[in-house]
């Protein structure tokens, strides 16, 4: 019987892999075997993370990127690309979060949360796609959330770019698959990182209000997206496409109580 997980010499590029959810998206897909190009504006830290992953038994390197402009990504996937000579996988975990109210939000704050979470996925999305459409084969895996479909205060860039990558990944999922191409979302409910658990600390009341949410009683941590990341990139999910998985430990399910 095949082993439908095994990413052996499957070259996987993921953005924002340095830290945080995309590090450990990274040490997953490597720890099946797909050799890894970390992806991330700061030289220092994506060669610190393509160094652990080796570590850890894996394959990876670090190629440095501003995803937000195009000439960026393209040269990063050119430098995949004479390294590998392919891409068979593609994660875009790269983002930004702004929490402000919409008030005062501010044109600096749209544009940075829409070049990087949308603009930048997207020409992520057309620059590897064009490689796969040539290959006629690829795994396109993108970075969406819970706040694609529910609102969430503070945060309307944010919302909006979320929504964005959802309904992008359908597009692009219509117009890839006669190339043999998979695209689909994970929407990661309240993961919790370096990044923002001052955030989640920062009021107790406030804190146990969003458990009270998740129907499973808990944040979500970052490896808990390790199975469908692998799931997705891998050839069990080859009849899968256009969808956006929610893991939020029930978050999307609705109300818990009347």
């Amino acid at each position: 019987m095949p082993s439908y997980f095994d990413l052996s010499r499957q070259v996987a590029i993921v953005t924002g892999g340095s830290q945080g959810i995309g590090l450990t998206l990274a040490k997953s897909l490597a720890s099946v075997g797909a050799q890894i190009v970390v992806v991330n504006r700061r030289a220092p830290e994506g060669e610190a993370a393509a160094q652990g992953i080796k570590q850890e038994g894996g394959s990876a390197i670090s190629i440095p990127a501003d995803i937000s402009q195009k000439k960026s990504v393209e040269e990063m996937v050119g430098k995949t690309l004479k390294r590998y000579g392919r891409i068979d996988i593609l994660v875009n975990n790269a983002g930004v979060i702004v929490r402000k109210p919409a008030e005062e939000t501010e044109e600096k704050d749209w544009d940075l949360t829409m070049g990087i979470n949308l603009k930048g996925l997207f020409f992520c999305c057309q620059v590897v796609g064009k490689q796969m459409i040539k290959q006629k084969k690829g795994k396109i895996i993108n970075l969406s959330s819970v706040a694609a479909t529910f609102g969430l205060k503070n945060r309307a860039p944010y919302n909006a770019s979320k929504a964005g990558v959802s309904q992008l990944t359908k597009s692009l999922a219509l117009e890839w698959a006669k190339y043999g191409i998979n695209v689909n979302a994970i929407g990661p409910g309240i993961i919790r990182t370096a990044l923002n658990e001052a955030y989640i600390d920062s009021d107790p009341e406030k804190k146990r209000k969003m458990i009270q949410k998740i129907p499973l009683g808990r944040f979500g941590k970052p490896e808990d997206l390790s199975g469908i990341v692998i799931f997705l990139a891998s050839p069990a999910s080859d009849y899968l496409t256009g969808q956006t998985i929610y893991v939020d430990g029930g978050y999307s399910i609705g109300c818990l109580d009347w």
